[in-house]
C-alpha cells in the first residue's frame, strides 16, 4: 500500500499535550473512576470528537492514520484518556450516518459535540406518527459521563412476517438517565456507565437504520469516511488505545527497572516486550492504511479484524512480561505499570478484540475459501 497524503488536521500536536496533561491526572482518574474536568476540556479541544465531522459543520474531515496516531500517543500517558478520544471520534463517524437534518442537531452549533455510542441492539423502538419511542437499557457506554449525545441501538418491528430490524437513536443529553454501574478493575476512568430510556420520543431525524451503518452506506453524505464497512473498521477503535498503554507500560517498566542492578532475565523480558509492542503498533497502523486507502475487499476486510485480535494478544503478552521485568517494584499503588497492566487486561476483553467474534470465521474464509 503507498499510502494516500491526507491534510494534516493538527490533531498530532494537540494529542501530544493530552498525553501529558493526562498523563498527570491518570493515577486520581483512576481512584476516581473519572477523566478530570480539565482533561475532558483538552479531549474536545484537540479536536478528536470533530475529527471525522464534515466540515461544513466545522468538522476537520480528517484520516484514519492520523487518528490512530493521535489515540496511541494520548494512550501512553492514560489509556482510559486514550479509550474515550477514540471512542469520540468513531461514534460522531457513526452519527454520520444520521439525515441531514441530524447532523444539524449535532454539530450545526457544535462541532466538537462529543457522542457516546451503544452499539448493542438491547433497547426496544416503536414508530409513531411524530417519530419513535424509544426504551432500554444499554450497559458499558464509555465516555456517558461527559457526553453531549447517547447513541443506542434498538430493535423495531419488522414489517408483516419479516424479522425485526434494528436502528440507531440519537438522543440529547436530558433525554436518557445514567446509572453508574461500571466497577471493572482496569480502564476505570472511562465512565463506562448504563444508559436508560424510558419512552423517550425520538425524531424521525434522529435515527438511521443500522444495516446502513454495517454496509457503510450513507445517504445523507459522501465523505470518504462516512462511507466505509463496519467489518472494515473492525476493532480499530479500541485496539488504538491499547497500543499506546502498552508502549506507556514500556516506558513505565523501563523507568522501575533503571538503577537497578540488571540482569539477562529481566533484559529478555523488556526486549521480547518491546517487540510485541512495535510489532502491534505495525499491525495497527496497517488496519488504518486500509481504511484511508479504501481496500474494502473481503481480505483485506478480514485482515484487519485478525490484525486487531492478534494485536491484542501480542499487547497482553507484552505487559505480562513487562510486569513480571519490573516485578514486585512495578506494581506498587503508586506505580503507573500496574495502572497499565489493568487497563490492557480490560481493554483487551472486549468483544471486538477476540477471535472468535471478530476474526476466526472471516479470515479462516480467506485463507481456506468459504465453507462448504
Amino acid at each position: 500500500m503507498s499510502g494516500i497524503p491526507a491534510a494534516d488536521t493538527g490533531l498530532g500536536p494537540a494529542a501530544e499535550k493530552v498525553r501529558i496533561l493526562a498523563a498527570q491526572h491518570a493515577a486520581a482518574a483512576d481512584h476516581d473512576r473519572a477523566l478530570h474536568r480539565d482533561v475532558v476540556d483538552a479531549l474536545r479541544e484537540a479536536g478528536f470528537a470533530r475529527h471525522f465531522v464534515a466540515s461544513r459543520w466545522g468538522g476537520s474531515e480528517g484520516s484514519f492514520a492520523e487518528l490512530t496516531a493521535a489515540v496511541i500517543t494520548v494512550g501512553e500517558g492514560c489509556a482510559a484518556t486514550a479509550w474515550c478520544a477514540s471512542l469520540s471520534a468513531y461514534s460522531a463517524r457513526f452519527a454520520a450516518h444520521l439525515p441531514e437534518e441530524g447532523h444539524r442537531a449535532l454539530w450545526g452549533g457544535n462541532p466538537d459535540a462529543v457522542v457516546a455510542t451503544a452499539l448493542m441492539p438491547v433497547g426496544r423502538a416503536r414508530q409513531t406518527a411524530d417519530g419513535w419511542r424509544l426504551s432500554g437499557q444499554w450497559a458499558y457506554v464509555s465516555g456517558i459521563d461527559f457526553a453531549d449525545w447517547a447513541l443506542v441501538c434498538a430493535v423495531v418491528p419488522g414489517a408483516g412476517e419479516g424479522p425485526p430490524k434494528m436502528r440507531f437513536f440519537a438522543l440529547p443529553r436530558g433525554a436518557y438517565t445514567v446509572r453508574e454501574t461500571w466497577d471493572s478493575v482496569g480502564m476505570r476512568a472511562t465512565g463506562s456507565h448504563t444508559v436508560v430510556v424510558d419512552d423517550a420520543l425520538v425524531p424521525a431525524h434522529l435515527s438511521f437504520d443500522r444495516a446502513d451503518m454495517l454496509s457503510g452506506r450513507n445517504v445523507a453524505s459522501g465523505l470518504p469516511a462516512h462511507n466505509i464497512p463496519f467489518q472494515a473498521v473492525g476493532g480499530l477503535t479500541f485496539i488504538a488505545p491499547v497500543v499506546g498503554a502498552a508502549a506507556g507500560a514500556l516506558s513505565a517498566a523501563t523507568a522501575t527497572l533503571t538503577g537497578r542492578k540488571r540482569s539477562q532475565t529481566g533484559e529478555l523480558k523488556l526486549v521480547r516486550a518491546s517487540g510485541r509492542v512495535d510489532a502491534a503498533r505495525h499491525l495497527v497502523e496497517q488496519n488504518a492504511a486500509v481504511l484511508d486507502e479504501r481496500l474494502f475487499t473481503p481480505a483485506y476486510m478480514a485482515r484487519n479484524e485478525r490484525n486487531a485480535t492478534f494485536a491484542a494478544e501480542l499487547l497482553q503478552e507484552a505487559v505480562g512480561l513487562l510486569v513480571g521485568a519490573a516485578g514486585t517494584g512495578g506494581l506498587g499503588e503508586a506505580q503507573p505499570l500496574q495502572r497499565f497492566w489493568r487497563d490492557i487486561t480490560s481493554a483487551t476483553s472486549h468483544v471486538a478484540l477476540q477471535y472468535d467474534t471478530a476474526a476466526r470465521k472471516n479470515y479462516a474464509a480467506v485463507l481456506l475459501g468459504p465453507e462448504d
